[in-house]
């Protein structure tokens, strides 16, 4: 799970890492007054969405005055953002932070991520941040610092006053950084996430540390230890995603056409790579479960086929927990519910499946079947086109 930047602060803020004051936060359709513009500014404006660039995009904007700061607001919100992280995809802005503003003196990037080769947390920091820190790691990579961390010690004393030393921290600031770096390599751990980002933290002209900015991505796989991240909406969803969600169905919205129904992650994914083997492109990730029975089968249905693009379904099924002809039974009831208006292929397979397959055939339903996956994706790509 992706959380936006001020959720990410307020991660930060349970953990002592300094940032700026907040004067509040304003969604769609909420009055610009609650923001709490006090003293003389300057405020910075920022559009709340899951992308990088926001800057160059016109979502990060000064104002120097309170009327400002909110006529900046309310024209942030509502807005189409597009950025280089969108995939040419507009973002609408439906949140805006103001916080404080800051003299930055000088801007340094630091990171924690999932170091997946190594199976370690991983610091990566340059003594250069801001927004050209992704340019900065092509064209001069040897300026990025990276520095596996042990996940049960944490980050060691010695390691981050030799991280502070890299980075040229200045004596002024040398132990609030360490403590800055040990608590970010723990909100890492503590958080169960893959990526802790600060872009930028700042040294301020006043000799401050601020983390101006947050990126916090969590491992949705870890979300039981966490309820109230867990009951926070998932802005990256969409309302089918999150409609499925709801249902207990794990289904992810792709940009194929050919809709997909499997029961199990691993021969979901090995779906997903045959279709396009096959020349064509799934519309989803939909794995209804090892035990799987007709409503869950009906509501698999319904899901898929909400999607507009879904030209033809292909249901690939491995009885094993739950045998072929029971699974069979399923899609046949689920069929009779739920008005399929597109081609059908089914390819069952495990305990039983000769009885499994002889219930397709006599349901009267128009059903094509196949023997095996890759026959199953050939048949879906040709119905799909």
């Amino acid at each position: 799970m992706k959380l936006l930047e001020y959720e990410g602060k307020d991660v930060f803020a349970r953990y002592g890492i300094p940032m700026q004051k907040r004067a509040g936060i304003v969604k769609i359709g909420e009055s610009l007054d609650t923001l709490k513009l006090d003293g003389p500014g300057p405020w910075v404006v920022k559009a709340q969405v899951l992308a990088g660039g926001r800057g160059k995009a016109g979502g990060v904007k000064l104002a120097k005055t309170a009327a400002e700061a909110r006529e900046l607001t309310g024209k942030m919100l509502g807005m189409q953002m597009i950025t280089h992280q969108t995939g040419g995809k507009p973002l609408t802005v439906e949140e805006v932070l103001v916080d404080e503003a800051c003299d930055i003196a000088r801007e340094i990037y630091i990171s924690v991520v999932l170091d997946r080769k190594n199976s370690t947390p991983m610091i990566v920091a340059s003594a250069e941040g801001g927004m050209s820190i992704e340019e900065l790691a092509q064209t001069q990579p040897e300026k990025i610092i990276k520095l596996p961390v042990d996940v049960e010690a944490g980050l060691l004393d010695f390691q981050a006053r030799q991280l502070a030393f890299d980075l040229n921290i200045p004596q002024k600031n040398f132990r609030e950084f360490t403590a800055f770096a040990r608590q970010l390599v723990r909100v890492f751990i503590d958080e169960d996430a893959s990526l802790v980002e600060v872009n930028p933290l700042v040294i301020t002209g006043d000799a401050r540390l601020i983390a101006l900015d947050s990126k916090i991505i969590t491992d949705d796989n870890a979300l039981f230890r966490h309820k109230a991240q867990a009951a926070k909406p998932d802005h990256e969803a969409s309302e089918i995603e999150k409609e499925a969600k709801e249902i207990g169905i794990n289904y992810i919205g792709l940009d194929g056409d050919i809709g997909c129904m499997v029961n199990g992650a691993g021969l979901a994914m090995a779906t997903l790579d045959t279709v396009k083997m096959a020349g064509g492109d799934a519309a989803n990730f939909l794995d209804v479960g090892g035990g799987a029975n007709v409503d869950q089968i009906t509501r698999a249905f319904q899901i898929i086929l909400k999607d507009a693009k879904v030209k033809a379904v292909l249901v690939n099924i491995f009885g094993g927990i739950m045998k072929c002809d029971n699974i069979a039974s399923g899609v046949v009831e689920a069929s009779k519910k739920v008005k399929i208006n597109v081609p059908l292929i089914v390819r069952l397979e495990g305990t039983n499946v000769k009885e499994g397959r002889e219930i397709l055939a006599r349901s009267g339903i128009k059903i094509e079947q196949a023997g095996s996956l890759w026959e199953a994706a050939q048949k879906a790509v040709k119905a799909a086109r």
